[in-house]
């Protein structure tokens, strides 16, 4: 218990954050994990602790290279619960990019390979970026699992920002940003051509409506690259929760080629035609005493998008668990309605940022 409490403390001297800190003592799940270590600073890679779950992290990688995900490194491992993740290194079948798997992991270590020099921890760096090569279609996609064989999990994945945060990832270490400064340049140049073939992938997956260019599903098939379904209630859609990251990694390309320009203009036209205006959340306690909410008429509010647009009529649409569409929030049931993001304002990003774009490429 030593160690976890002088991990917290850490948190809090690094966050700030008391409320946060608190709650994070009681969770102590992989939602804190991924969420607070990328934040750690530069000094807290020199500790004992840091360590002590680097070499966790190390315990979980599967042979694959990769990371399961769900998985709360900080946990101080009884004997059972080592055995226990030892002998799953082998389960190839859970290594992942869903949740920030794998890209916390491969981040964590080479910071703190950075800050020991310990080979072990570059190894297991470079064994985790081959498993983001390996993972890669030839199409340029990556699935959300691999080498998981059959199911959704197969399929090219913009949910959740994970093919996205692949890709940054990649960027950085052929860019031999901070910490992939000690990465060979082989593993560079693989790196950069993974990127360039993920670029080619969005170009190739971006839906058209009516012959126009618009934006992307949350998963493409692989083979065919059609919008497909993941999930009972994640329907072939246009999403306007997955594509806004795509948009602003195309927007972050130096030199974007006439075919990025294209695409970009042609997603900032949809965001723009997809704007929902004059509504937004009210939360009320329902007649089972469970926190929910509605949508009401507003004034003044910000512009939201839906999360899932018909393909063809780019229709606002929601689902439950039994995979039918409804076109009102309060049409489907209490548990998938709180307990999924059907609105955001995530648009509102990709829209400033075009604004800054556009006057940089005019520029060139």
């Amino acid at each position: 218990m030593r160690q976890t409490a002088f991990f917290f403390l850490l948190l809090f001297i690094q966050t700030g954050v008391s409320a946060q800190a608190t709650d994070y003592r009681k969770q102590q799940n992989y939602k804190e994990w991924v969420h607070l270590a990328p934040k750690f600073n530069d000094a807290f890679f020199r500790t004992e602790e840091a360590q002590r779950i680097g070499d966790n992290v190390l315990l979980y990688q599967q042979v694959t290279g990769g990371w399961p995900k769900n998985i709360y490194m900080p946990a101080e491992l009884t004997e059972q619960e080592y055995t226990k993740a030892w002998n799953a290194k082998g389960d190839v079948n859970q290594s992942t990019i869903d949740n920030n798997a794998t890209t916390t992991e491969i981040q964590y270590l080479a910071r703190l390979y950075q800050a020991t020099q310990k080979e072990k921890y570059k190894e297991g760096v470079l064994k985790g970026i081959q498993y983001l090569l390996k993972a890669q279609y030839d199409n340029g996609g990556w699935p959300q699992f691999y080498p998981r064989p059959t199911g959704y999990y197969v399929q090219i994945t913009y949910n959740d920002n994970a093919m996205v945060r692949v890709m940054q990832q990649l960027r950085e270490i052929y860019e031999k940003q901070s910490p992939y400064t000690f990465i060979p340049d082989e593993t560079c140049q693989q790196a950069r051509k993974a990127f360039d073939k993920g670029i080619e992938c969005i170009l190739r997956t971006q839906v058209r409506q009516n012959g126009d260019l618009t934006v992307w599903c949350a998963q493409h098939d692989r083979i065919t690259l059609e919008p497909c379904k993941a999930r009972a209630y994640e329907l072939p859609s246009l999403s306007g929760q997955e594509s806004d990251n795509i948009v602003l990694l195309l927007m972050s390309l130096p030199h974007p080629s006439e075919k990025v320009i294209e695409s970009i203009e042609s997603a900032v036209k949809w965001f723009k035609k997809s704007e929902i205006k004059g509504i937004q959340k009210e939360y009320f306690t329902n007649s089972d005493g469970k926190r929910d909410y509605r949508m009401i008429p507003c004034e003044d509010c910000p512009i939201l998008w839906a999360r899932f647009y018909e393909l063809d009529t780019n229709r606002p649409f929601f689902s439950d668990r039994d995979g039918i569409k409804k076109y009102d929030i309060s049409e489907i049931g209490h548990e998938r309605r709180n307990g999924y993001s059907w609105y955001n304002k995530d648009g509102s990003k990709v829209l400033a940022k075009y604004e800054k774009w556009k006057k940089e490429l005019n520029k060139k």
